[in-house]
């Protein structure tokens, strides 16, 4: 009767040992499984956060792109202007001379046209020789 006693005793023992185990491995797989679960959201919300640093950096990168870009073509074209404008005066400044020239022709032309009415005409026999032209005599 004892040894029943006894076996019975530590036949619940036995039970009641692992009923605690399989309590203890369920409260061990539930904080592993929350443990997990936090991990992950963790992982979740760094990657996110990397995410949003990424993009936040790309969009200021495309920012001072954008910026360097619009200086770089205003000053481009403010080039362009000055560009355009010394040929502009180049061409006025051609065209000043050429005037000028044109002027100083036509003014030194009506001088030889003046002068040229007032010399006196070449003589039609020129070198002793009648009507310009030799004689058979020498």
């Amino acid at each position: 009767m004892n040894i029943q006693l006894e076996k019975m005793k530590q036949n619940q023992e036995c039970e009641r040992r692992k009923r605690i185990a399989e309590e203890k491995h369920k409260e061990w797989i539930q904080k592993k499984r929350e443990e997990e679960r936090r991990e992950r959201k963790r992982k979740l919300s760094k990657e996110m956060a990397e995410k949003a640093t990424r993009e936040l950096e790309k969009m200021q990168l495309q920012e001072k792109a954008d910026i360097k870009y619009k200086e770089w073509l205003k000053k481009k074209r403010a080039e362009e202007a000055e560009k355009k404008k010394k040929e502009k005066e180049k061409q006025r400044e051609r065209e000043a001379e050429l005037q000028e020239k044109r002027t100083r022709s036509e003014k030194i032309f009506k001088e030889w046209l003046q002068n040229a009415r007032n010399k006196p005409q070449p003589a039609l026999n020129g070198y002793g020789f009648p009507y310009g032209k030799p004689t058979g005599l020498y």
